[in-house]
């Protein structure tokens, strides 16, 4: 992986993934920056807890699809360039690190839920759709999106073994999922705790 288009196709995914949406919404709805309350998390979850639910999804939608684009440009120029599925799974990769470490905002972003969850539709929309059912079916019932993150890190890589294989594109998997779980570190630490916030609490919560 050293030819220029692939070195060009990772570094602009990676530009692409360090566009704040939680940041550019909240700013152009007048809310307070997400970073500033709550978890201090720039995602979904935290701009919620303002109680604006437009901003929320506007934020969901963006860091969802700046991960499914970054993918999707890459795979509609991989005949012309010669990418390669792991290639395709290497931008998607970027992208999400990208909103961890965003170059725009100081290398302060997300935990990634949303970016990675465009990744994974982006690569595979049976995989995409197995993890997000999982994300769902535990924040629905238990009411914490930081538990849905972890169980779907945990499911996403061996969903993707049930429907595949051990390839370039299971590593980059298991990267993005040991990320997201690092990322969450204090909510394990809360939930172990009982002190972790539940959807939708305010910010005074």
């Amino acid at each position: 992986m050293n030819s220029m288009p692939e070195v060009l196709a990772l570094l602009l995914a990676y530009l692409l993934g360090s566009i704040s949406f939680a940041v550019l919404v909240s700013k152009a709805m007048g809310l307070d920056d997400p970073r500033s309350y709550g978890s201090g998390n720039p995602g979904a979850t935290n701009v919620l807890r303002t109680g604006n639910r437009k901003a929320a999804v506007l934020t969901l939608i963006g860091d969802a699809a700046k991960g499914a684009v970054a993918v999707l440009i890459a795979r509609a120029l991989a005949d012309r360039f010669g990418f390669s599925d792991t290639l395709l799974a290497g931008v998607g990769l970027a992208a999400f690190i990208g909103h961890l470490f965003p170059v725009f905002h100081r290398f302060q972003g997300g935990k990634g839920v949303a970016t990675a969850a465009g990744v994974l539709l982006a690569l595979s929309p049976w995989l995409g759709l197995a993890t997000l059912a999982t994300w769902i079916a535990v924040a629905f019932f238990l009411k914490y999106s930081s538990l849905a993150a972890i169980a779907a890190a945990v499911f996403a890589p061996l969903y993707y073994l049930l429907m595949a294989r051990a390839d370039g594109v299971f590593i980059a998997l298991v990267v993005m999922s040991a990320l997201l779980l690092w990322r969450h570190r204090r909510n394990i630490a809360n939930l172990m705790a009982g002190t972790e916030s539940r959807i939708g609490q305010k910010k005074g919560g």
